[in-house]
This record gives C-alpha cells, structure tokens and sequence, in this order.
C-alpha cells in the first residue's frame, strides 16, 4: 500500500518555495488547535485503505480544512496503477463539474462589475436562442415564457439537457454533440439553439448544459475568451498554479490515470499519458472542462467560504457568495433530482445545498451544506456552521459516493467545538 503524509520538512520545502513564486500556501494547524480531534482523524487512512484492498479505489486525496487552516491531507494507493506511480500532494485530476462552481462565480463577478443582469434573458447575450421552444409530448412545441435567464442556467431551471436520457430532446442533444471537444464556445452554443427545452424555465430542476452556456455568456459579456477570463481573475491572483483547460507538456506525468468500474474490477479508462486534457481544447467547457489538484480547488473553496475574501483580496462580496451557497429554487422546487431524488437538497447559484435533513439519500449531511462533485467522483463540501472544508479527489468512473459516505461520519465526530 503506498501512502504519503506530510512531515514538518516538506512544509518547510514548500515554504521556501513559495515565496520565490510569491504564492502563499494554506495555512496549516494541529487539529486540537482548531476543536478536531487528531485521534479520530488518525481513522481516515485505514478506512480509505480498506476501499483499495477491497478494489473500490486505486488511489485517492483527502484534504480538511477547518477555520481556513489544513488539519489534515494524505494521498493514498496510485495515480498510475500500471507503472505504480504514488497519488501524491500534487497530482493532476480530470475535475469535470467540478468545474461548474468557478464558472458561477465568474459569472457573478461580471454581476457584480455590472456587466450582467441575474435576470436578463440570455438572448442578451446569445440572440440564437430567441427562438427557443418547449417540447410538448403532443402537437407543435410551445415557445419558451419566459426565455430562460443568467439566473436559470446558475441554478439549472432553464431547461437544458445533457443528453443523457431517453427524452426526445436528449436524442437531439447526442445527434448535436455540443460537448464536443473541437467545438468553440460559440459552436456549442450554436449547436443546440433549436433544440426544444424539457420545461418553462424556472418551472423544474434539470441538471444540464447550462453552466456551458453560461461559459459562453461570461466570453460575451467580458469581451475575452473564457480561459483567458478564469486566468486573470481566478487562477492567477488565487495561486491556483495548476488549473486549465488543459495539462500543459511539462505537467503531463502528472496527471492521473481514470479507471473504470466493471463488475468488482477497476480497469483503465483513459492513461494519462494519452490523455485528451493533454491538449488544449476549442471547447472551453464551463461545465466539466478543468483539470486541477486537491490543493488549487481548496484554495477556490476557501475564498467562498471566507465570504469572497482569501489572503487579502476580495473577489466577491459576501451577499453574492450567499446567493451561491444558500438555496435559491422556486418554492414550487423541493428538492433536486439526479439519477435519483435528492431530498432535503435543494441549490444556490452555484452549489447543491443542504435545507433539510433526511437520512434516506445524504446520511450523515448536516443543514447548511453546500458542494458538488465530478463525474470521475471528486468531490467537496463546506458546513458554514462548522467551519469545515473538505474535498475529497480521485478517478474512477461512473461517479460514486465511497469516500464521501465513508469520511463524512468520521469527520463530523471529530469536531469537538
């Protein structure tokens, strides 16, 4: 079993490192210094190495933070099962809709300098979708009212699909294949502007291509391309190093290995080595499209949890973060539904959100919070209430819950106060 803590000596490593770079790194304390308990940490590791020996993971991430400050990170099993490369601090994972949190709050930057509008229609920026209609199981389709807003797509009630159903309209969406990596922003959003909304907007939940869409509003309204956008106004100043579109020569033994459930085995999906996020694509996907490591998002994360702020700089106010990790469905939307329905959780401009408990579906969740996952199963929360931040980071396919339903009791028993 390979394992890999962190010693006093490679913090002070990286701390050397980090001011030549001018980065500064996430603070880190012992555990009793911010109320959790070190003891019951400590049962993280054999838990997470019980799903390797049981051949439910090859490798994977933890990282907590509580009070904005690291009290435990460890990487266990492999980044490459085949040449036994060890998942280490800064291995490079496929993060998919992972993805979709940056590009909300990029779009609410761009609310925020006012050069977008929560409620405008997204005609204002995309006039292709003005003729935009809705399905209807019988007779002609109906035209959208109103059009879908910036709103709807941060919170997925516009309507849009994935394609991944057996809906008529997900048919429509897989014979366009928007999603496709040599299509621009501009070719996806052309792609499926005729195709038929499941529902009004604003009147359902449907977890779609909106945060792509979105991706192309943010290039129209910012007057730059998406990459260039998230990298001035996220990337660079946040010191996330390691996060793009792409994972760029120099970096590409980095990047981990996906592996794929099959029966009880876990077989190679796609090698890093021949990757296609080895190349930068034309389709900047606002969606699923980043790669990043564990450290980079955490350090996303924190600047939400801070309330926009992270070392300093403010990137957005605090009522705007608000808007993206307290629940802003219609009432007549209880609850979100993916691949199943997800009671007690309902979503912010940006994040699931948890309104109430119920231990059919988020065992163990508390009210309060807020997070996502990627479809390699990454995976994070925050619990405003408990200062308490963790991501969780590995790669294998279809998404899977064994490292959250595993971590989660152990983590929130480790809170004394």
């Amino acid at each position: 079993m390979v394992k890999i803590i962190i010693l006093p000596i490679l913090f002070l490593c990286l701390s050397v490192a980090a001011k030549e770079t001018g980065i500064e790194l996430l603070p880190v304390s012992a555990p009793g210094k911010v109320g959790m308990s070190p003891e019951i940490l400590a049962k993280i590791g054999p838990e997470v190495e019980t799903l390797i020996e049981k051949k439910k993971l090859v490798g994977g991430s933890v990282l907590i933070l509580r009070d904005g400050k690291i009290v435990y990170q460890n990487q266990f099993g492999y980044a490459n099962r085949a040449s036994k490369v060890p998942m280490k601090k800064d291995t490079i994972f496929r993060i998919y809709s992972m993805t979709k949190a940056i590009t909300s709050a990029a779009a609410l930057m761009l609310y925020e300098e006012k050069k977008l509008n929560l409620d405008d229609p997204i005609t204002r920026f995309l006039p292709e979708f003005s003729l935009l209609n809705v399905w209807q199981r019988r007779g002609d389709p109906t035209p959208a009212d109103p059009l879908p807003t910036i709103r709807d797509l941060l919170r997925h009630t516009g309507g849009f699909s994935y394609g991944w159903g057996g809906h008529p309209v997900d048919r429509s969406y897989r014979r366009f294949q928007p999603l496709d990596r040599d299509k621009t922003l501009a070719e996806m959003s052309r792609s499926i502007c005729g195709v038929p909304l499941l529902f009004q907007p604003g009147t359902k939940w449907n977890y779609g291509i909106n945060t792509d869409i979105l991706g192309r509003v943010i290039e129209v309204a910012s007057g730059q391309t998406f990459d260039a956008f998230l990298q001035q106004k996220f990337f660079t100043p946040l010191g996330m190093s390691d996060t793009g579109f792409y994972v760029p020569a120099e970096k590409a033994q980095r990047l981990a290995d996906v592996y794929q459930t099959k029966g009880i085995f876990l077989t190679t999906s796609e090698p890093g080595k021949t990757s296609p996020f080895l190349k930068k694509p034309a389709n900047l996907s606002g969606g699923g499209g980043l790669v990043s490591t564990i450290n980079d998002y955490a350090r996303f994360l924190q600047m939400i949890a801070n309330g926009g702020k992270f070392q300093g700089k403010q990137y957005l106010t605090a009522e705007t973060v608000k808007l993206m990790t307290t629940n802003q469905l219609p009432d007549k939307i209880a609850s979100i539904s993916l691949s199943e329905q997800r009671h007690g959780t309902g979503f912010g401009l940006g994040f699931s959100v948890r309104i109430a408990p119920d231990k059919r579906w988020a065992k163990d969740s508390v009210v309060g919070e807020y997070g996502w996952g990627g479809k390699a199963s990454t995976h994070y929360w925050i619990s405003p209430k408990d200062k308490l931040l963790v991501v969780t980071m590995e790669q294998t396919i279809p998404y899977n819950w064994n490292l959250e339903h595993l971590l989660k009791p152990i983590i929130y028993q480790a809170i004394k106060g």
